[in-house]
């Protein structure tokens, strides 16, 4: 726009002569854009009724420049679409309530409540569905205020909405609109007072349509809002009936994300209070829609629920066979709890799941459920390829440990000594410097107790030296022919020479012994 242009435009705006309206209306259908669009933000900013009323019935036919730039003038047709919801001209009427969704126009919200109660059926209908229109969008614009880049403030604007939905929410009996339930919902939180006044009065008037609102609704917010109620120790039972008896997917995948991993006490407390949830009895065309988090989740609420615990096994034992890796983790888990016949079993098949963390989980219930063979499959899994399922086995196994065995390896004959000595040394990964520290120590017995247990692990290897170093210094005759025996199980050419030097031992005992272990090693 050419500045001589815009000079024009500028007065006509400010002017305090009303003919400027006069000449401006006819501007908005030159044939020139940039004349038609001055003329626009004059009649704007002129705020003169006629010329806003104008601009109001060209609402159907506006261009995406014209809507730009009666967004960039906010709230200056408010007013005159205010008068048009209120008026009788249905089709201004029609513009306003279009134009209000087109411009987000939330100042029209209380005018909208007003008309449902005494308008006519057709202004009452169109008012309704824009009034939806509008809490949809404000509830996405307060949702998302952190990527918003518009100066009015969503949070004001939000409240004062609430504040007349409540208003409209008890006249309910006056105007009978579900919608004007439906945004209430949308919009309120878990501590509105005038939502929970009417939780607790089941005689109250739109108590019913309230609880089938929550019951039906697939919006999001309205998902929200029941589900803040599930960290509420003082979840009303309304609320609960709703949470346990809602069946639709994708409440239920809200609903689980809710409970999430670890979920709080105070939800923990309110699963406990649902004792009959709807879509658990046909978890099998739930399970497989369910992604690996929703499944986990889905474990949590089963055991932490209220519904019989038979029912809670079926459900573990379908998850445990047929779900995602993340619910059967889990469920492996939770498997721990049940106990019987049916219980080992499914822990005897989950051992060979594919998942090593599904395995790790059922190992660690292995031993206290007295399955027949349940030390040899324990003692397999030490030899997982699996790290997480070794370390399960060892933690199962925890109680064979070197200083007990070292406590108890007198007591044991030869066969326990060396099926026993198996296992420790499988699952005590400080079996080796405890058996260095057996072999350094002053006290005669024990230096000779840890040259047996070398041999009975058959892990003389890895202290050779040290047996060498006894048989070549030790003062106890004993202690080196007990060396010289142990030597036979490690072929190297350090044992060998010594072993050939201690066949010219001063004790008959020890040449023996060396010669033997030659022979051996031969």
């Amino acid at each position: 726009m050419n500045n001589g242009l815009a000079t024009t435009f500028s007065i006509l705006s400010k002017t305090d002569n009303t003919s400027a309206v006069r000449i401006l209306l006819p501007a908005l259908d030159s044939p020139n854009p940039t004349i038609q669009e001055g003329a626009l933000g004059s009649l704007l900013n002129r705020r003169n009724p006629s010329g806003q009323e104008e601009i109001l019935r060209r609402v159907p036919s506006l261009s995406q420049r014209w809507k730009y730039i009666i967004n960039q003038h906010g709230g200056r047709l408010t007013g005159t679409m205010r008068d048009a919801v209120l008026g009788s001209d249905e089709t201004m009427f029609k513009n306003a309530c279009m134009a209000a969704v087109m411009f987000s126009d939330f100042d029209l919200i209380p005018t909208l409540l007003t008309i449902l109660e005494d308008a006519s059926q057709l202004k009452v209908s169109k008012g309704a569905e824009t009034l939806m229109q509008l809490v949809v969008q404000l509830y996405d614009e307060v949702a998302h205020s952190d990527k918003n880049n518009s100066t009015r403030d969503p949070q004001w604007i939000h409240r004062h909405a609430v504040s007349c939905l409540e208003t409209s929410v008890q006249r309910f009996g006056r105007h009978r609109r579900r919608e004007v339930i439906e945004a209430f919902l949308l919009l309120a939180n878990s501590n509105n007072t005038v939502l929970n006044q009417i939780l607790q009065n089941s005689h109250h008037v739109s108590y019913l349509v309230l609880v089938d609102a929550m019951s039906r609704s697939s919006h999001d917010g309205v998902m929200r809002l029941i589900l803040d109620f599930l960290d509420n120790p003082q979840m009303p039972l309304a609320m609960l009936s709703v949470a346990a008896n809602r069946s639709d997917l994708k409440f239920i995948r809200n609903f689980l994300n809710t409970i999430g991993r670890k979920p709080s006490d105070a939800v923990r407390q309110n699963l406990k209070r649902m004792c009959n949830i709807a879509w658990l009895r046909n978890i099998k065309n739930i399970v497989h829609n369910l992604d690996d988090a929703c499944q986990h989740s889905l474990v949590i609420l089963v055991m932490a629920s209220g519904i019989a615990r038979s029912q809670a096994f079926s459900i573990i034992e379908y998850i445990l066979q047929h779900g995602k890796p993340g619910g059967r983790r889990e469920a492996a888990r939770a498997l721990a709890v049940f106990n019987g016949a049916d219980a080992n079993a499914l822990a005897l098949r989950a051992l060979n799941d594919t998942d090593p963390q599904v395995q790790a989980n059922v190992l660690m219930q292995i031993r206290r459920r007295s399955i027949p063979g349940a030390l040899q499959r324990l003692v397999e899994k030490l030899d997982s390829p699996h790290l997480e399922v070794r370390q399960a086995a060892r933690n199962a196994l925890a109680e064979f440990s070197f200083q007990r065995f070292l406590g108890t390896f007198e007591l044991m004959d030869e066969e326990d000594r060396i099926s026993t000595a198996a296992i420790v040394k499988k699952i005590d990964q400080q079996t080796i410097p405890l058996l260095r520290e057996e072999l350094q120590a002053p006290v005669r017995s024990r230096r000779l107790r840890g040259l047996q247990i070398a041999r009975a692990m058959d892990i003389v290897y890895s202290i050779e030296e040290l047996a060498m170093d006894i048989l070549h210094h030790d003062e106890d005759h004993m202690l080196r022919a007990e060396a010289a025996d142990a030597l036979g199980k490690s072929p190297s050419p350090a044992v060998r020479k010594a072993l050939e030097k201690a066949i010219h031992d001063d004790n008959v005992t020890v040449r023996e012994a060396a010669q033997r272990s030659l022979n051996e090693l031969s």
